[in-house]
């Protein structure tokens, strides 16, 4: 099949593209690099002892101010679709502190002096950002100026430092902007106490909507669609040269998991490739310029360690996280709690995150390594012990997070303006856009991207997820009957 659309990459946005385009009766070619569709929302199949554990990577809860998504998976999903208490914890300096935030539990942890020194913080703040015209020119400044100075540094500023890997005052002030626009203590504070009520948006999510065997669901019945109607899916197959002459991408060549190499001359190429790696696959290469741009931007990759244990249950929580950075992890998660058919009855599993970038020492690092590096702690408060534990899996991911650093926005922007001067070439998804965005967004994008092919126009991708609002409040659609 020579298709007049070709898609690399089987995540959220490339499927999506292709399921859109699918339902207008367009066909496609997706080429995936990875055994399995869904990208970094693809759900792992574990085996132990006869006996199957399910695991996303990583908590993907759902949340969107788009009702079309929330049909768009409920016509795939019908009743396998299920409305989910949300439990998030903090732990923070050895107490934990729940998410959204219960104001008594709060004051009753940090004490009456760490409270009025958070109120004190806080409006010093409001007034030096304020009212002194303090410039926001750091993700450090922005947490200070809505947050003041102790809470910041409490768990915004060390997890996200953890996260990045970079001081906060090198952080670009952007990812604040994506991530918590519009919350500050304030609004933390009402909703704690709760004034505002229940109607309308929440503003902190206390439920999520989730795939009854894991999120990886959304993307198997996609593929599964798309190869009933005709289109074709190319698994553990990857490109390998991309040719563009004149503004316009001429040739694809892509390399399938015998070894053979296929050539493509699509009409529209679809990538969501992580954009430093596309820009080394291009023939010839972006100008200098954009390749010097480009070798400034930096990625933050992952290591989970995936447990499974024979016990009941561990906590009630959904995922916690573990701002303080003497603790080697960032976040886990309990599958069992998002989902009881994510583990056999009796059992639970337990998944681990450690954030780093690829030369760091962690990421080199053994199964054996990484348990024994972690083991410490869950035995110290409690949660488990390492004779319940029955199996270890150690799985990593390279370039996961796009690291918003100082300069990240021009860098990208002399990549950017230079690939938009190719016609039939629409990037998407978090890798392709190096942008972070939740799968919500990378649907989006795709069925934007299908319409762009549709409709022969051009549509600002970087508009969605942008609004100037904290990234988690959304509406929580009922069900169709």
């Amino acid at each position: 099949m020579q298709p007049d659309i070709l898609i690399l990459g089987a995540g959220p946005a490339g499927l999506a593209c292709a399921m859109e385009l699918s339902r207008k009766g367009r066909q496609s070619v997706i080429v995936e690099k990875d055994a399995q569709v869904g990208g970094l929302a693809k759900t792992l199949r574990i085996e132990q002892d006869g006996e199957l554990f399910l695991t996303d990577i990583g908590p993907h809860r759902f949340f969107s101010k788009n009702k079309y998504l929330y049909d768009f998976i409920e016509d795939l999903l019908h009743e396998e679709w299920r409305l989910v208490p949300r439990q998030t914890r903090q732990f923070i300096d050895g107490k934990f502190y729940d998410y959204p935030v219960k104001a008594s539990q709060t004051f009753r942890n940090i004490g009456l002096w760490k409270s009025l020194r958070i109120v004190f913080d806080y409006f010093w703040a409001r007034v030096s950002y304020g009212v002194f015209g303090r410039k926001l020119a750091t993700f450090e400044d922005y947490v200070v100026s809505n947050f003041g100075r102790t809470l910041a540094e409490f768990s915004m500023i060390n997890y996200s430092e953890k996260i990045w890997g970079i001081p906060a005052a090198e952080i670009h002030p952007d990812w604040a902007k994506q991530r918590i626009s519009g919350l500050n203590l304030w609004s933390v504070f009402a909703k704690a106490i709760g004034l505002g009520g229940k109607k309308g948006p929440k503003s902190l999510v206390d439920q999520f909507y989730y795939p009854q065997f894991g999120t990886g669901r959304i993307y198997e019945e996609i593929a599964k669609h798309l190869v009933a109607v005709g289109s074709e899916l190319h698994v553990e197959s990857e490109p390998v040269a991309v040719r563009h002459e004149g503004g316009r991408i001429t040739a694809v060549d892509v390399r399938d998991k015998d070894g053979q190499v296929r050539t493509y001359h699509p009409d529209h190429l679809v990538e969501s490739v992580p954009l430093t790696r596309f820009l080394e696959l291009l023939d010839p290469p972006p100008p200098a310029a954009v390749r010097e741009a480009a070798s400034g931007l930096k990625w933050r990759a992952q290591v989970y360690l995936f447990l499974t244990l024979a016990k009941d249950s561990i906590t009630k929580d959904n995922w916690i996280y573990f701002p303080n950075k003497d603790i080697p992890f960032g976040r886990t998660s309990e599958m069992k709690n998002f989902s009881d058919d994510m583990c056999p009855p009796g059992k639970t599993s337990f998944f681990i995150e450690f954030f780093a970038f690829e030369d760091e020492p962690i990421y080199s690092m053994t199964k054996e390594q990484v348990f024994e590096l972690a083991i410490p702690y869950f035995e110290k408060w409690g949660f488990f012990t390492r004779d319940e534990v029955t199996s270890v899996h150690l799985i990593k991911r390279p370039c996961v997070y796009p690291v918003y650093d100082l300069e990240y926005d021009q860098r990208l922007g002399v990549v950017r303006d230079w690939l938009d001067g190719i016609e039939n070439l629409i990037y998407v998804g978090r890798p392709g856009r190096f942008r972070y965005t939740n799968q919500d967004h990378s649907l989006e994008m795709g069925i934007l991207a299908s319409r762009m092919i549709l409709e022969g126009r051009k549509y600002d991708l970087d508009t969605i997820g942008a609004e100037n609002e904290y990234f988690e409040k959304g509406p929580i659609y009922e069900k169709r009957i």
